[in-house]
Formats: structure tokens, C-alpha cells, sequence
């Protein structure tokens, strides 16, 4: 069979959201291997060839209504960072430094004392954000950010918060984010993945947090470890292209027969797709991982090279050029962020690792014009208190958190939402993690309400029963 045999780019008929309708039927995949490799030739079926490839999964699908982004990029921070010390500056908590927060107060019970941050904040870009003096690069680009102040989650907890950021629950296992917008709206790349997770978190809930559950396997993530992009088993050095294109020919033909057998078999579809992908993919994947082919000018402005800079560096010019190249949704991981104690070594630690390197990414977005339709995202499952756990270290902290956005169609330097006047818990403009999530996916142009998918008899949708499009933080 030829690798032409299988077309990623056959629009479907219309955005139906349901099981039924957008993926291929078991018909369909009977009809997608026209012709098998057995033994010394190939063998085609009577008939198939005259017949119209099916329906791809994958393919570029019409979103609900006109979308502000094409592409997001996560840029996600494991641990639950400070956002008193980054980017929720409380000039109260400064002055009443040292105080017993459980001095008749609404934070009663929670112990410890209020303990102040140990840098300075300023005000930055012509909306005067106000930005800790941990982002001396990041803060240059104050008027792209849009400050999610008001964030909450519903436990501290790392692995239930974690997993439910990533997916929008901690009690089920669920598709993830990445795998939604793929369900919802395929990608643009014939070679690529359309999901992929770079450095991915090993723990709280590991592979959970970019898997597809009970959509399709084909939706999962592909995950690149460590630094350098390595993808395992990208190469064969034992066998030619045309060997292995034989060899996987007579593999997808016993797939198929099994596929034929069970009619019904969501995994053995995905094992035949992800063949098929990451055949393709050792053409493509290996140059476009080396992040080496891109100038020594743009590899410095990432910090790639220097020992502080250069791991996040390369994870954020390599979402630059997976984003170009048409991958939908990609997460890049930087932790730890857990800072009980050693707060002031370690949040300078990780601030300096990733400052250089993301606001090398927006600039280098904004000059190639794609800063407009790619949603970058920053935060972590949770943040940290007001009061110290010790002398240099806050505790978990759920009723209130930053996160933020940039690009995509969200309006820059804007502050939206707000805690109270230690940071403790959100109070005005309050979002939810699955208002984050409603409104990811409205900025993608899809309705989170009608981004559905039938299982067990049910409509299943990413939110659940909940969630509100922040609407004041689009553009």
C-alpha cells in the first residue's frame, strides 16, 4: 500500500458534534486499506480502489462560529506558583507583614503569619500592569498579558488540581484540553501530530493529563521528552523507507482484520492512525526538532546556550515551530513550583529559567504576525498563601490564583479579576476552572456547551454542567 492510500485532508461534511457522526464509521475504515502487502507484492481488494478514501479524524473541521485563535500554546507551571511574588501585587500585605493572620479576620484557622514578598513590584507598558521584578524580560511585554487575577480551583490538592486543569475533573478520568480542541476542530498538519506535550509531567496523574479517555485515541497527545526533542523511536537505522513502508503495510492489514472481526474497536482505529502518523513523522520530525537549523541570533534570544535559560529555551522556540507548522494544541512543562521553603532561591531559580525564554517567544509570535491567532497561556493548578509556612515558604493556596493569557484574540495589558487584600481568595470576577476552559475553547471558536461527545449513552463535554466565557477579556 501506498502511503498516498491514506488522505488527512478530506473535509467533513459539517460540524456535528457527537460519536456518531465525526468519526469514520467501521464501513469507512474497511474502505481506508485499499491494498495490502503480502509477501512478495500487493494484493488489491476488488473494487476499493474506485472508491473515495473516507472521512479523516483529523482533518480541519469548521469550528461553531469565527475563531480568535488557531493554535494555543500551554505554558504550564507544575507546583502552584507564588502569584503574590509574580504578578498579584498586594501593597497591604507589605504593610502588615509579621501580623497573626488569625487575629479575628476571614482567614481564622488557617495559621501562620502574613508574609510579605521579597521583591519589588512595578508598574509596566502604557497599561501600568503591575509586574514583580522577577520578569525583568516578561514585563516588556506588559501590554500583551492579560492578567487572570480572580482564578480559583476547588481543592489544594496537586494531583486533583493538576488533573483537573488539564482535563476538568479529579475524580474521572476524562479527555484532556488538547484532546477537545483536536475533537473539535483536527489540525493543519499532514505530518505532525496535532496534539503535542513537551517535558511532560511524569506525576500527579501523569499521561491522564494529555490523554483522549474515551474519545478516539487518534485525540491523545504526543509526548517529546526532555530539552532536545527527542522523540523515541523516531528513527529505524535496520530498515529502508520502502522496507518499512512494506512492513507496516502487512501490520495495518492484520490490524484491519481484527478490525473487521470486533466491527467495533476505538483502539485498534487509534494504533492504525498513530501508524500511519508516525511513519510520516520521521521525515518531518527530526527536522523540525532541531531547534540548531534557526539562527544563532534567534537561539540567543531564547537563552538557548546559557546553563539558566537554555532547557525552557529550547521547549518554547520548538512551540514556535510546531505551532508554524500546523500542530493545534502544545504544552510545555516547567516545575517545581512546590516552594514550602526555600521561596526566595527557588522562585528566583525558576523565574530566571523561563523569563528570557517567554518573552523571546512573544516577540518572535508578534514579528512573524502570529501573535493574533495563537493563544499563550501561562499558570499553574493552584497558587500559594499570604501567611508563611515558614520563614521562606507559602503553603497550597486554591481560593485564589493568577494565571494569564496572551495573543488569540484576548485583550492585552489588562488586569481581570481580583483576590482580596492579601491575595487569599478571589473576589471579584471570579473564574473557575472550567470558566477558563469555557473560555479557551471560545477563543478557538467552539461552544463549550455544544463541544460534546456520546459515551455510555451520555453527552460528555469538557466543562461538565458548568462554566462561563470570561467575555470582558476578549478583544
Amino acid at each position: 500500500m501506498s502511503g498516498s492510500h491514506l488522505q488527512r485532508r478530506i473535509p467533513l461534511p459539517g460540524l456535528t458534534m457527537n460519536s456518531h457522526t465525526d468519526i469514520p464509521s467501521n464501513h469507512s475504515r474497511r474502505q481506508m486499506l485499499q491494498s495490502v502487502s503480502c509477501g512478495f507484492g500487493y494484493l488489491a481488494f476488488a473494487g476499493m480502489c474506485a472508491r473515495a478514501a473516507p472521512p479523516d479524524p483529523l482533518s480541519p473541521r469548521e469550528p461553531h462560529f469565527r475563531p480568535r485563535a488557531k493554535r494555543v500554546i500551554f505554558l504550564c507551571m507544575g507546583g502552584g506558583p507564588s502569584h503574590l511574588d509574580t504578578f498579584d501585587y498586594k501593597p497591604k500585605l507589605q504593610a502588615d507583614a509579621g501580623r497573626d493572620i488569625e487575629q479575628g479576620n476571614q482567614y481564622q484557622g488557617t495559621g501562620g503569619k502574613l508574609l510579605a514578598s521579597q521583591w519589588k513590584f512595578a508598574q509596566h507598558g502604557q497599561s501600568g500592569l503591575w509586574i514583580s521584578e522577577l520578569f525583568p524580560n516578561l514585563s516588556k511585554h506588559g501590554d500583551k498579558l492579560c492578567l487572570l487575577n480572580g482564578m480559583y480551583t476547588d481543592l489544594p490538592s496537586h494531583p486533583h488540581s493538576f488533573v483537573k486543569m488539564h482535563t476538568g475533573n479529579s475524580q474521572f478520568v476524562r479527555p484532556s484540553l488538547g484532546a477537545w480542541s483536536l475533537y473539535g476542530l483536527g489540525t493543519e498538519s499532514e505530518n505532525l501530530p496535532g496534539f503535542m506535550v513537551l517535558n511532560p509531567s511524569s506525576g500527579n496523574g501523569g499521561a491522564q493529563n494529555y490523554g483522549s479517555a474515551f474519545l478516539p485515541a487518534t485525540y491523545q497527545a504526543t509526548a517529546v521528552r526532555g530539552s532536545r526533542g527527542q522523540i523515541s523511536n523516531i528513527s529505524n537505522r535496520r530498515m529502508s523507507r520502502e522496507q518499512q513502508r512494506a512492513q507496516l503495510d502487512l501490520v495495518q492489514s492484520l490490524n484491519q482484520g481484527r478490525l473487521e472481526q470486533n466491527e467495533v474497536d476505538p483502539d485498534v482505529e487509534g494504533v492504525i492512525d498513530s501508524f500511519e502518523l508516525a511513519f510520516k513523522m520521521q521525515t518531518e520530525a527530526p527536522r523540525l526538532m532541531d531547534v540548531n537549523r534557526e539562527s544563532f541570533s534567534v537561539r540567543r534570544a531564547y537563552g538557548i546556550g546559557n546553563r539558566a535559560t537554555d532547557n525552557f529555551g529550547r521547549q518554547c522556540l520548538l512551540a514556535r515551530r510546531l505551532a508554524e507548522s500546523g500542530v493545534r494544541f502544545i504544552e510545555l512543562n516547567y516545575g517545581n513550583w512546590d516552594h514550602h521553603r526555600g521561596l526566595k532561591s527557588g522562585l528566583e531559580r525558576n523565574c530566571q529559567a523561563i523569563d528570557k525564554p517567554i518573552a523571546a517567544l512573544l516577540a518572535d509570535l508578534e514579528n512573524r504576525d502570529m501573535l493574533k491567532d495563537t493563544l499563550v497561556m501561562w499558570g499553574g493548578e493552584f497558587g500559594r498563601t499570604p501567611h508563611g509556612e515558614s520563614t521562606d515558604g507559602r503553603d497550597h493556596n486554591n481560593r485564589g490564583y493568577t494565571m494569564w493569557m496572551a495573543g488569540g484574540g484576548v485583550k492585552g495589558g489588562m488586569r481581570y479579576g481580583q483576590t482580596d487584600e492579601y491575595g487569599f481568595a478571589a473576589v471579584e470576577d471570579r473564574m473557575h476552572i472550567h470558566d477558563w476552559h469555557a473560555t479557551v475553547l471560545h477563543l478557538l471558536g467552539l461552544d463549550h456547551k455544544r463541544l460534546t461527545f456520546n459515551y455510555s449513552g451520555r453527552d460528555f463535554r469538557l466543562t461538565d454542567v458548568h462554566g462561563e466565557v470570561a467575555t470582558k477579556i476578549i478583544a
